[in-house]
């Protein structure tokens, strides 16, 4: 089986974890074997696009404790960072499995960019990539590192956005 491919979903726009949740879709309804990780998703939203990956036979985890700062100013960044590591390493052994054909890290960008995570870090991860298992990476910040070894890399820039106006987050259409 060939080596599988990386994809990286970057920049301010939205739209980053709504392409790999499209990407992961279409996998699935070809009968690929799917795993979504989600890192630094709110506690408290629950998430549209979950649910319908669900019934789509995805598997999704959620990984706890991964609250930012941004969204609650309560949170500790010794406790983030412990709970970032456990995850990524929880990640690893999922992609070095073989189990799935596409495996999207959500926000896995971002914890580079907020110092969460190191270049170490996302070595470790294509280090263990298996034969054949596409990866794709979401979050604004993506790692030059990252950019120069992925296979496909897409900017999603914005240009306008109603929260500029004070238009809150929807359901159903940014979460």
């Amino acid at each position: 089986m060939p080596k599988g491919l990386i994809h990286v979903y970057t920049g301010d726009g939205k739209g980053k974890t709504t392409a790999a949740f499209g990407l992961a879709i279409r996998a699935a309804g070809h009968g690929k074997k799917v795993l979504i990780l989600q890192f630094l998703k709110s506690r408290t939203k629950d998430l549209g696009e979950r649910a319908i990956a669900i019934e789509s036979g995805i598997k999704v985890i959620k990984f706890k404790g991964q609250t930012t700062p941004l969204f609650d100013p309560k949170v500790k960044r010794s406790d983030l960072k412990r709970n970032i590591k456990e995850a990524i390493a929880v990640s690893i052994n999922h992609i070095k499995s073989g189990d799935y054909d596409l495996i999207v890290l959500d926000e896995f960008n971002n914890l580079f960019r907020d110092h969460y995570a190191t270049s170490e870090d996302i070595d470790n991860v294509l280090r263990e990539q298996h034969e054949g298992v596409e990866l794709v990476f979401t979050g604004r910040g993506a790692p030059k590192e990252l950019i120069k070894i992925a296979d496909y890399v897409t900017e999603m820039r914005m240009i306008k956005h109603p929260s500029s106006n004070g238009v809150q987050a929807r359901k159903g259409i940014e979460f």
